[in-house]
């Protein structure tokens, strides 16, 4: 078995205090505090991105009294809204002017081609908030959720999932893509597993002029999975295929197929009972490309990938973020004898390639 030695490039990158003790640690009651009080964050993010205030904004910066004449809004509540946001690092203050950061102009201006305003539609939604906040405890207790598509099938907030949250896996999609573009003989048959928005088929088939891809997600997902391939261009190399990865005949002969932000969802039988079934349909030599949240062996670094496991386990019956490690021996249970691992920079994923 060969895993590659992963990269380091993430979006946070901070020092956890159990595996890098400080010397002289300030005794305070704030990282409690920040945490008992976090919801104000999304709270406020929600409403904010609620009046496209980032692309009122825009780059001309605005003073409450404006704002709240062209949102229609009490004074008083886009002043407090806007310091707030000041205060959390997402706007700029001079006088009694608000201005974007650079980072919020990028991600949260509408016009900007990396806007990632629309996830809060599925992150915040009250779906998602219950799952969290309403039982924190049991979760814990049980070693997971009910969750939401596991025991759902066609649950409408994948839907929701599928129309939001296109921009938080473009960069990924694209990351991946640009490296088939590599290959010497590019994929002609393509797997989609849980296509959801599309992404990630749709970049290969950009990069793969002559490929032919099939979607496989609920058939309401599919939906908006074919809407983002017309508006691609792509359609016509599209067929879509209803129903559970794990019940549905994915038939065979693919050289590429395509597992992302999926395997999480499940415990280990579940993921090496889906890694046998992409091996049996894949061609000799042909690959699996896996995008996941990535942890280290200490299962606390980096930032990102680590506290993913906490999502898994509030939304999730048994799902996990899985170490390099987990990934290779999951895949050799299913038979794949070659795992290369590489970061997806900027994303905090990891691609994670079986062959």
């Amino acid at each position: 078995m060969n895993a590659s030695r992963r990269g380091t490039p993430r979006w946070e990158e901070k020092p956890m205090s159990s595996t890098h003790p400080v010397a002289h640690e300030e005794i305070s009651p704030a990282l409690l505090v920040d945490a008992m009080f976090a919801f104000r964050k999304t709270a406020a993010i929600k409403a904010a991105i609620e009046f496209d205030l980032f692309t009122k904004l825009g780059g001309e910066g605005r003073t409450a009294t404006i704002l709240a004449s062209e949102l229609g809004c009490a004074e008083r509540g886009v002043r407090i809204l806007c310091d707030f946001l000041v205060v959390s690092g997402f706007l700029t203050k001079s006088g009694e002017t608000y201005g974007l950061t650079p980072s919020s102009q990028i991600f949260l201006d509408r016009r900007s081609p990396a806007y990632m305003g629309a996830a809060i539609d599925f992150l915040a939604s009250p779906q998602m908030v219950s799952l969290f906040l309403d039982d924190p405890a049991a979760y814990v207790r049980n070693g997971g959720s009910v969750g939401l598509a596991n025991v759902a099938p066609d649950n409408p907030i994948w839907v929701k999932f599928a129309r939001a949250m296109g921009a938080f896996t473009g960069a990924s999609a694209k990351a991946v893509a640009s490296d088939v573009a590599t290959w010497s003989k590019p994929p002609s048959k393509v797997l989609d597993i849980a296509a959801g928005p599309g992404a990630f088929g749709i970049e290969i088939a950009k990069v793969s002029p002559s490929a032919s891809v099939v979607a496989l997600d609920w058939k309401p997902v599919l939906a908006v999975t074919e809407e983002n391939a017309t508006n691609a261009g792509v359609v016509a190399r599209f067929t879509f295929q209803p129903g559970s990865a794990f019940d549905v005949d994915w038939g065979s002969g693919y050289d590429l197929i395509l597992l992302p932000n999926f395997l999480h969802h499940f415990d280990v039988d579940g993921c090496v009972t889906l890694l046998k079934k992409a091996r049996a349909s894949l061609v000799p030599g042909g690959r699996v490309a896996i995008v996941e949240f990535v942890p280290n062996e200490d299962r606390v670094s980096p930032e990102f990938p680590a506290a993913f496991a906490m999502v898994m386990l509030a939304t999730t019956p048994k799902g996990d973020a899985y170490t390099e490690r987990e990934l290779a021996d999951m895949a050799k249970s299913a038979g794949f004898p070659d795992v290369v691992t590489k970061p997806l920079p900027p994303s905090p994923a990891s691609l994670i390639f079986l062959e």
